[in-house]
């Protein structure tokens, strides 16, 4: 198939990270050159930088329903759910070593509670149906008196489903209730969720939650952890007395300040974004039913209860790696699953676990629309979408042979 004369870069990887925002950009840039003190020093300008620090904590805190003393200013993501997963565990150990998460969970969850496994702990893996969704009734059997914390993500980096937080929180409240105890806690890793859908965590009934300013239009290394008032967890990075003593090392004010900026335009646009990528999704959604036979929508359907830029797409008798390598050659950029597991040739786990066979996963990719995202990237990539799908079936077709 001929390449155009002109490739257009469209970018449909917004789940894998996003670009920054130039408003963020601007707001980050006094505090390189010159807002540039340590905020733990004691002269003018280290209390400049503290007091820039102190405003972002508010902001971020005022953001999700919390108090400034709840955020924990991190390294990312990852580093967010190990501290909340790590430190739980590790402070709470002598009242009980069962936690319950889920089978699709991000690997920077499941990755600390496999190592977890390996130390004596006992992990529950909630398996989930065909859309993604965990059972409630099933999550109430896994709860027993000595499970001490649950971590379920509140909106899913592969497939879009976002899970019923509300209600499990609820149940959560009930269990400690009914058993008189103060266990389990609630974590929820919400960097998918956090461009798109309330963080309140006293509506979500959660004790911690993670959020990543890489998917949310901030910058890189930079990321936080809600710790809810009175619960207890052991830092994983020591050496100085900064975030609460929960996590040493000078912070990084800059990124700090553009997270803050991030995210307070994320939750203010949010429902705004939300319904104009809806509307995108589904006309994309009905572009590839129309035009390329024999595909099929992994999670569930396009609404509420799945992210409003994710369009995870089975293409049957495609193999999935060698139709995002084809279609970066006509700039069209998306993926065949987690970023984070781009290197790995196994079936996505999180497809696999809602009952995809390994070669249907194979054959998945995975578009996340994004602010920058309009109809008429949509319309390129259908103008060379189907010929590309048709071309990989043929050949296909004679490596079968």
């Amino acid at each position: 198939m001929p390449k155009p004369k002109k490739i257009k870069e469209v970018y449909l990887d917004h789940a894998a990270t996003t670009y920054t925002d130039p408003q963020v950009v601007k707001a980050m840039l006094p505090y390189f050159s010159e807002i540039y003190g340590n905020p733990s020093a004691l002269y003018h300008k280290g209390l400049e930088a503290n007091g820039a620090l102190n405003d972002a904590r508010r902001s971020v805190s005022k953001l999700i329903g919390a108090l400034p003393e709840n955020i924990v200013f991190t390294g990312g993501g990852s580093e967010s759910d190990n501290l909340a997963i790590y430190g739980i565990a590790q402070a709470h150990a002598d009242k009980g070593k069962h936690i319950i998460t889920t089978a699709i969970e991000h690997h920077a969850v499941l990755h600390p509670f496999q190592e977890l496994e390996k130390q004596g702990w006992q992990v529950t893996y909630l398996k989930v149906d065909e859309q993604g969704f965990i059972k409630i009734d099933e999550f109430k059997k896994a709860l027993r008196p000595d499970t001490i914390l649950v971590s379920i993500m509140y909106a899913n980096n592969e497939v879009g489903t976002v899970e019923p937080i509300s209600e499990i929180g609820r149940e959560i409240l009930k269990h400690r209730k009914d058993n008189h105890i103060a266990y389990p806690y609630f974590h929820t890793d919400a960097c998918q969720a956090a461009e798109y859908l309330s963080l309140d965590v006293e509506r979500l009934h959660v004790d911690l939650m993670t959020i990543n300013g890489s998917k949310i239009y901030g910058p890189k290394g930079i990321g936080m952890l809600y710790v809810r008032r009175g619960v207890r967890i052991k830092p994983q990075i020591v050496g100085g007395g900064q975030e609460r003593h929960l996590r040493a090392g000078t912070e990084n004010v800059p990124a700090i300040m553009g997270f803050a900026k991030a995210l307070e335009i994320a939750q203010q646009n949010g429902q705004k974004e939300n319904d104009r990528l809806m509307k995108l999704a589904t006309y994309f959604f009905k572009e590839l039913e129309t035009k390329i036979p024999k595909i099929k929508l992994n999670g569930p359907p396009i609404g509420s209860t799945r992210l409003a830029n994710n369009l995870n797409i089975a293409f049957d008798g495609v193999e999935g790696e060698a139709l995002l390598l084809y279609l970066d050659e006509y700039g069209i950029m998306c993926s065949n699953g987690s970023a984070c597991t781009s290197e790995s040739v196994e079936p996505s786990h999180v497809l696999t676990t809602m009952g995809c066979s390994a070669k249907a996963a194979q054959s998945s990719i995975r578009f996340t629309l994004g602010r920058a995202t309009e109809k008429s990237d949509i319309d390129y990539v259908m103008k060379y979408l189907p010929e590309v799908v048709k071309e990989l079936r043929e050949i296909n077709k004679i490596n079968s042979k």
